[in-house]
């Protein structure tokens, strides 16, 4: 795991590396491959619908203001080897019965998904929460219906905790303790 220092809008920060993947912040020079992403019907099909150019935009805001509040979002993902866009992939603050929890979340072009780069991705991430952030508990709220997603989460040690509303759809909230001894 690596991290660089910020290097600025032009120049984003990366954050974390894998052995075939950089996860850095998002910049405004991401909105078409983000774009992209979020209106692949294939990608949401799991969401109350794709996203728009301008709610892909406001996915970006939003990682960036998470960035700066909370030292940490939902991040590009890049392939080393290629310096292809793959995805983003990161941790977000959510409400999950009325507690806030941090989740891990990942979304993977179509065309590459199967290559295993959410479950290295996430790995990463949840390895991030726990070394730098020192997060006790991490989450994962996938739809009941999207078995690549919980095949993921129990990459990462994370198992089915209860099923419940969020977002409104019911989902499946997966959780693990990655660091008993970290604050809560």
């Amino acid at each position: 795991m690596n991290s660089a220092p910020h290097q600025g809008e032009s120049n984003p920060r990366t954050v974390l590396t894998t052995p075939r993947l950089i996860l850095r912040e998002m910049t405004s020079a991401d909105l078409d491959h983000m774009a992209a992403l979020l209106g692949d019907p294939e990608v949401m099909r799991y969401y109350p619908a794709p996203k728009s150019r301008d709610e892909a935009q406001a996915w970006i805001d939003w990682n960036q203001r998470l960035y700066c509040q909370r030292g940490f979002g939902l991040w590009a993902v890049i392939v080393r080897a290629t310096s292809e866009f793959a995805g983003d992939c990161g941790l977000t603050p959510q409400r999950v019965d009325g507690a806030e929890e941090i989740e891990v979340g990942y979304h993977i072009r179509a065309d590459l998904q199967g290559n295993g780069y959410a479950t290295e991705a996430a790995t990463a991430c949840r390895d991030f929460a726990r070394d730098v952030l020192g997060l006790r508990r991490l989450i994962a709220i996938i739809d009941p219906a999207k078995i690549p997603s919980q095949r993921v989460a129990a990459n990462l040690g994370l198992s089915e905790e209860k099923r419940t509303t969020v977002h409104g759809g019911r989902r499946v909230i997966y959780t693990a303790t990655i660091c008993p001894q970290c604050r809560a």
